[in-house]
């Protein structure tokens, strides 16, 4: 079965974006020439996905309108003879098919996919952070679909990190079934390093069953009231097999300012218009930089 619907949950304040993000959803800072989270619909169009359901909030409404046609936008481009870019406007409000969920209070990332349920069917379907930017080809989601049409089964985005770092990440052990594939064993949020079970951490990228909705539904919250996809997963593991595999291409968090300066800063030098003026705009720098 094809992918047909990917969840975006995109209803967080953006704190560590702040003043940036008061008025802007952190969502719609831009990378180069596109706001983040396109790089991250685009990942998922690519891979065959229709319909985005963005879990929103008060506030957030501007991710909807940027994919969405605007008209007199349109009108006013196509007047004043603005051709490319009237192309690149209107390719963006074509991407996808859009439906917005609101989630009214913060209770979580599995209370946020359990909010899209009533939209979602009765299909596998994709859930992408935002925070996290996979630049390459084919798009990182493709290959945990692919994985899921043979097993049947959720499938986990992981990547390995360095074991002291593993206590920012959801961490996830389990046996190998080839190379960059586990069958999931024990799924753990944010460990200590020295408790983690493996250096695999979980990335945002998930396709999850009908079966994760219902078992995500009998979870109970955390102690911080919230209830958590991580727990929900463990929780699966009861009924049914959990699997997960690395993915191609560049991981970029862009919701830490560091990594978001360097996508901004890789991405520009590969850019077809750009990136050759900006790399010599860097190497003037730099010189600049070692004569001082």
């Amino acid at each position: 079965m094809m992918l047909r619907r990917a969840v975006f949950p995109v209803a967080g304040f953006g704190t560590r974006f702040l003043p940036a993000s008061k008025a802007i959803p952190k969502e719609l800072l831009p990378i180069v020439d596109k706001p983040a989270v396109q790089y991250v619909v685009e990942e998922a169009v690519a891979a065959g996905v229709e319909t985005a359901i963005f879990v929103t909030a008060e506030g957030k409404s501007a991710i909807e309108d940027h994919f969405d046609r605007n008209l007199r936008l349109e009108s006013f481009l196509a007047d004043r003879g603005k051709h490319d870019l009237l192309r690149v406007v209107r390719e963006v409000g074509d991407m996808i098919q859009v439906v917005a969920v609101r989630q009214k209070e913060a209770l979580g990332l599995g209370h946020a996919v359990l909010g899209a349920a009533p939209v979602l069917g009765d299909e596998p379907f994709a859930v992408l952070l935002g925070d996290d930017i996979i630049v390459g080809q084919p798009p990182a989601i493709a290959r945990l679909a692919e994985l899921h049409r043979s097993t049947g089964a959720p499938v986990i985005a992981v990547m390995e990190v360095p074991h002291e770092e593993i206590r920012h990440y959801g961490c996830v052990a389990g046996e190998p079934v080839e190379p960059g594939v586990w069958r999931v064993r024990e799924l753990v949020e944010k460990p200590e390093p020295a408790r983690a079970p493996s250096n695999l951490a979980n990335i945002g990228r998930y396709v999850l069953t009908p079966e994760v909705l219902q078992v995500l539904a009998a979870t109970p919250p955390d102690r911080a009231g919230e209830i958590q996809l991580t727990d929900g997963l463990r929780r699966t593991l009861e009924v049914g097999p959990v699997y997960a595999c690395t993915f191609p291409g560049r991981r970029y968090d862009a919701g830490n300012k560091a990594d978001f300066l360097r996508a901004t800063v890789e991405i520009a030098l590969g850019h077809p218009e750009l990136g050759a003026g900006f790399r010599r705009m860097l190497e003037e720098l730099l010189g600049q930089s070692v004569k001082g």
